[in-house]
């Protein structure tokens, strides 16, 4: 499911709406271990476009 995600995320990084929505929608689907993958693959691949919506997400 992670890779999905992955997949999904990079799909809709244009629009900073549907990234947070299809990321909160990851972050309820996946297990704690794989939480943290994502958090690190959006840090790397989004932190500087999309960097208060990781913070929103990856915060609560």
């Amino acid at each position: 499911m992670l890779e999905y995600f992955k997949t999904i995320l990079d799909k809709v990084s244009f629009d900073l709406k549907l990234f947070e929505k299809e990321l909160k929608k990851a972050i309820k689907s996946l297990v704690a271990e794989e939480i943290e993958e994502l958090r690190k693959w959006c840090y790397s691949n989004y932190g500087e476009s999309h960097q208060l919506v990781l913070q929103r997400c990856f915060t609560n």
